[in-house]
């Protein structure tokens, strides 16, 4: 991409491919523009963060891959933005993700459409890559402009205080203790973390590179870095892993992955995890002890999405709940997205209502549609397909972009039609969208 000018704004901006010439300056505008102090204290954990998706070490993103708006007249960078390419899985089919980050304007130059400029390229990239999905975090509303819905959860935790977790009893061993990670132990987390996947509908899919990265890539201090531990009995046998933030958040250190491995116990587990957690968060590493005048460590976070095998273990000891908020997605070939999960949706219809089907859901987005032809429960066509005046009509619809909802589990047919009085359909279509999509809860790690 190579830094090369894309486009003349006007007003002496011109967008173009970062290198890593610039890798200065947009640390240091993104240090200001997405600081929760403002654009007058920089935040340096977002700028170990950006230093290290540009340095080169990050197994999928380099300087290339994000996008400045320079100021021709100062040379300085009003606006910029990054793509992430990764891989999710869709109950164990995987595709390709772009996911746009650190979008951010100086405030001097917003409502330029500056970032909508960056997402037209942001997109034809992922395009490019044969990205069949966008994904972001972000601002409530401000994505949907760009083709986006929320639909996937995001985040998710209970919390509690650290008196409230079970002691051991005097002279009682620990019967499980937990350990820094080794590149030894990669392996053994990947096929962990690959069990654990299979509970989500959605997951993001890491290889040896990103693992290897999780452990020792991030620069200490970054935003993104994490600890990663291993489990294992008091003989030394492992049992699982989990990763937690580097340092804390307010009062309290949250736990972002905890997986067990096939038979090991969580109700046994547990309580030494979250006694590990406690010591380290009352530990003095420096990017975990109490700053001057910032809150004293009084609490463990389990971020593990909306629902995890933990939280009812945990429920009286950890009762504040911190509900998902909601990625938003972009799926812009939706048929190209169906037939890829066809696997998964002929599975869900063979074991539903519609066991050996013939026929069609058309689905009705009212400035446009699918058709799914299904033939004996096998799906033999999935094509574009547009409801006609006095002709062929959908047998389910969805406004605008809600279809995205239920086809990542995040709400059901009825939810939907509760919210939006334009969908629905009839019997026959929503039995079937209620079959082949059925609610089904997700907790995406993203590469990052």
């Amino acid at each position: 991409m190579g830094g090369e000018v894309m486009r003349e704004l006007g007003d002496g901006l011109v967008l173009r491919a970062a290198t890593e010439a610039d890798t200065e300056a947009v640390v240091d505008f993104n240090t200001r523009v997405h600081s929760q102090g403002g654009w007058d204290t920089p935040d340096s954990k977002l700028g170990y963060w950006v230093g290290d998706l540009m340095s080169g070490r990050h197994p999928t993103t380099v300087a290339g891959d994000f996008l400045i708006v320079e100021d021709t007249a100062t040379g300085a960078v009003v606006s910029s933005t990054v793509l992430i390419p990764q891989t999710w899985s869709y109950a164990g089919i995987e595709f390709g993700v772009g996911r746009p980050e650190l979008v951010g304007t100086q405030p001097d130059y917003r409502r330029r459409g500056l970032i909508r400029e960056q997402f037209e390229v942001l997109h034809r990239w992922s395009a490019e890559r044969g990205h069949l999905v966008q994904a972001i975090t972000g601002i409530p509303w401000y994505y949907r402009q760009f083709g986006y819905d929320m639909a996937l959860d995001l985040y998710g935790a209970r919390s509690g205080s650290i008196g409230s977790i079970p002691k051991l009893k005097d002279g009682e061993p620990e019967p499980y203790r937990v350990h820094p990670a080794r590149e030894t132990d990669l392996a053994y987390i990947a096929t962990v973390a690959e069990y654990g996947d299979a509970r989500d509908l959605v997951a993001c899919k890491r290889g040896a590179a990103q693992w290897r990265y999780e452990l020792d890539g991030h620069t200490q201090g970054s935003l993104m870095a994490r600890h990663l531990r291993i489990i294992e009995t008091a003989a030394g046998a492992r049992v699982g892993f989990l990763a937690h933030s580097q340092s804390r958040w307010g009062s309290r250190l949250f736990l972002t992955r905890y997986e067990l491995e096939a038979g090991a116990s969580w109700w046994e587990v547990t309580p030494s995890v979250l006694r590990h957690m406690a010591e380290v968060g009352a530990s003095t590493d420096p990017y975990i002890a109490t700053e001057d005048g910032g809150p004293t460590f009084s609490a463990i976070g389990l971020g593990l999405g909306g629902g995890h095998p933990v939280y009812d273990i945990v429920a009286d000891w950890m009762p504040k709940l911190d509900t998902p908020y909601a990625w938003y997605v972009r799926v812009p070939d939706v048929p190209a997205f169906l037939s890829l999960i066809a696997p998964v949706l002929e599975q869900r219809l063979a074991v539903s209502l519609f066991a050996g089907y013939t026929g069609e859901l058309r689905m009705d987005f009212y400035r446009g549609g699918v058709k799914v032809v299904f033939e004996v429960g096998r799906i033999s066509a999935v094509e574009p397909w547009q409801a006609q005046v006095g002709g062929e009509q959908g047998n389910v619809h969805f406004p605008d972009l809600t279809f995205l909802q239920v086809l990542f589990g995040y709400r059901s047919l009825d939810e939907l039609q509760h919210a939006y009085p334009d969908c629905g359909g009839n019997l026959e279509g929503r039995l079937l969208t209620k079959a082949l999509f059925p609610k089904v809860s997700s907790a995406v790690w993203p590469i990052a």
